[in-house]
């Protein structure tokens, strides 16, 4: 009898080419018997998912390749490093219970329940331990078991955590992970083995609820960062230095911009040198609002809850939003404007020719946001929204974007930002219809592509009423920020029964497009200040220059120069302390002013003063008037 010949499996391979293996082949060998480069790749890819180099293929299908160079790979080496970290957490505190350890932008975290709170040197310690196991090599293997299996397996181990997770689990089977000793619940992928990891630093502590929930238990939440080299980490702790020199917390105390008190949590109070950089924003966003037919408006904090029931904002933020009762009558103070808006459209009649109506409005706003989450000015419970809605009719919609990217266009390069664009689609919590949804992401897709933009799409991200354009702005250290975007809405309309009179004489329901540019007013001045480093350009500088006599008999003419400037409109200070100049320079370059005007007896003799720039040796001398010309042009440029 012919002896059976063994199974199969056809793969299909990144170049094209389709190859039999045979069945329970993993990509691991597979890798080595075409000749890939094993040591660079991460994990593998089948049929599109990710999965690990030691799985076993039973099935035909396509296999591709994920190397550490890719974002993919680094998220499952940082996925794999915080397993490695936990393995060291049990190893040196075996009560410890695990939580949760997932992959996150720019690193990883693991949170724990430990009764010793850890601190800097517990992390150098937990280092040490992690490069002990990364040094034995152990390799990490998948396991498929019972669900009931596992939620016996972590009884034993006491992981109360893993156990809630379980409960909530109606699969038959999950994954497990090992590597030694230590053993974890977890999808995956992960690499290989232990000695695949290496490049990795261990950052902080911080607290961290359950779940998020403040009514559950605080964690610990160790977070770490990992990279595929030692270069690439050493090059990313070099950033967070310079990142930390620049936080705006630190800045905006020491420059005297802001203040954040325990009395009102999560509520900035703004000094007068901050309230300058407000109020210049402020005034830009005015002017080009107002040159592009957009008329400002303001309306209430308070509005009925009935308002916020019907605009669907209950259903998917009430959690996050603030409720009072003003005469027995249920209230909310607004998350947003948008509500206020369609109020302030429905009085009166309107016609297509009233459109498109731009309204705009720097509106006060306030969302419940946790304790935890609370950072500076960059998450706050109240903050000013720079909104603007546009009430159109659907012929209108396109043009009507293409405007606002090139509002965004204008405003953004101001400060020098660039910026990747992100389309997001219709998420599952949606209102609307099918067709409304397509009509409005073909639209935002329309004046994208007219433009020539570039753009990637993130699926099922959008607001819940319509599809969305995101503006991620990068910064002075490469980093992004999440600030404009632009959104397109069927479902608002329909819902309040807005309406204009056609030039048929029917009734029409116009489109309304959602529009922020700075996004939080209080968190872009966050951003600002670390982009900048706090040394604001001139024209939004909160101190333009300081005007330095060499000595006492100088004061006089200082006097008259400090005056003639501001009478020109200037924000200038006078220091005529009995300190030595040097000192007073320094001082002057700690507040991070722009110009020094220093004036002794030549310059009080012949009406000029001698001109430093901030971070400039070289020093000029000019006539004042001469002196107010130049600042006049760059604050007309905003330079």
């Amino acid at each position: 009898m012919a002896e059976q010949q063994a199974a199969t499996v056809q793969l299909t391979l990144a170049d094209g080419s389709v190859r039999a293996f045979p069945a329970g082949v993993t990509p691991r060998q597979v890798a080595q018997e075409t000749g890939m480069p094993v040591d660079e790749l991460v994990c593998a890819t089948w049929d599109g998912e990710l999965i690990d180099l030691d799985r076993p293929l039973e099935t035909d299908g396509r296999l591709g390749w994920v190397d550490a160079a890719s974002d993919q790979g680094l998220e499952v080496i940082r996925h794999s490093t915080a397993h490695l970290m936990a393995q060291a957490i049990k190893r040196l505190y075996p009560e410890a219970q695990l939580a949760i350890g997932p992959p996150v932008e720019n690193g990883f975290y693991y949170d724990i329940d430990l009764e010793r709170r850890l601190t800097p040197e517990d992390l150098e310690k937990l280092e040490e331990e992690m490069r002990r196991i990364v040094a034995e090599d152990l390799p990490i293997r998948r396991e498929v078991v019972a669900t009931d299996e596992a939620r016996r397996l972590f009884q034993e181990l006491g992981e109360s955590y893993k156990l809630e997770i379980l409960a909530e689990i109606d699969d038959p089977t999950v994954s497990l992970y090992r590597q030694g000793e230590f053993v974890d619940l977890c999808r995956g992928p992960h690499v290989v083995s232990t000695g695949r990891l290496g490049a990795f630093k261990l950052l902080n502590v911080a607290g961290a609820y359950w779940r998020g929930d403040a009514q559950n238990k605080q964690l610990q939440r160790l977070y770490g960062t990992a990279f595929p080299t030692q270069e690439e980490l050493e090059a990313y702790l070099q950033l967070l230095e310079e990142a930390e020199r620049r936080d705006h917390r630190r800045l905006g105390r020491e420059l005297g911009l802001f203040s954040l008190m325990e009395e009102a949590p999560g509520f900035p109070f703004f000094h007068p040198k901050g309230m300058v950089i407000r109020n210049e924003l402020e005034a830009l966003w005015r002017q080009e609002h107002i040159r592009r037919g957009y008329q400002e408006i303001r309306t209430p904090i308070l509005l009925s809850q009935e308002l916020w029931l019907r605009s669907g904002h209950w259903d998917h933020y009430r959690e996050n939003m603030y409720f009072t009762q003003i005469d027995e009558r249920p209230f909310a103070v607004k998350p947003m404007n948008c509500p206020g808006h369609i109020l302030l459209y429905r009085e009166g009649v309107k016609s297509y020719r009233d459109l498109p109506l731009r309204f705009c409005e720097l509106g006060l706003v306030h969302r419940h946001e946790l304790s935890g989450v609370l950072h500076g000015l960059l998450r706050v419970r109240a903050f000013t929204q720079d909104d603007a809605h546009l009430f159109v009719r659907p012929d209108q919609i396109q043009e009507e974007v293409e405007g606002v990217l090139e509002l965004m266009d204008r405003i953004y390069s101001l400060f020098g930002f660039s910026y990747q664009l992100e389309l997001s689609t219709r998420p599952e919590n949606s209102i609307g219809t099918d067709e409304m949804w397509e009509q409005a992401t073909g639209a935002l897709r329309q004046a994208l592509e007219r433009q020539g933009r570039q753009y990637r799409v993130n699926e099922g991200d959008g607001a819940f009423y319509g599809p969305k354009i995101d503006f991620h702005l990068r910064d002075s250290l490469g980093r992004t920020w999440q600030c404009g975007t632009i959104q397109v809405d069927f479902a608002m309309p329909e819902r309040f029964e807005l309406e204009y009179v056609g030039p048929d004489g029917n009734r029409h329901r116009p489109v309304m497009i959602h529009r922020a540019i700075y996004g939080s007013l209080e968190r872009f001045i966050g951003i600002l200040i670390e982009h900048y480093a706090g040394a604001f350009p001139f024209w939004l500088a909160p101190v333009q220059g300081v005007v330095l006599p060499v000595a006492e008999a100088h004061a006089p003419y200082a006097r008259q120069v400090w005056e003639r400037l501001r009478e020109a409109g200037f924000r200038v200070e006078l220091d005529d302390r009995d300190e030595k100049l040097g000192y007073r320079i320094r001082q002057a370059e700690v507040q991070k002013v722009p110009y020094m005007l220093v004036v002794g007896g030549r310059e009080a003799e012949t009406g000029q003063v001698t001109v430093r720039r901030r971070g400039e040796r070289e020093q000029v001398t000019q006539s004042l008037e001469e002196l107010v010309a130049t600042w006049r042009e760059e604050v007309a440029a905003r330079r």
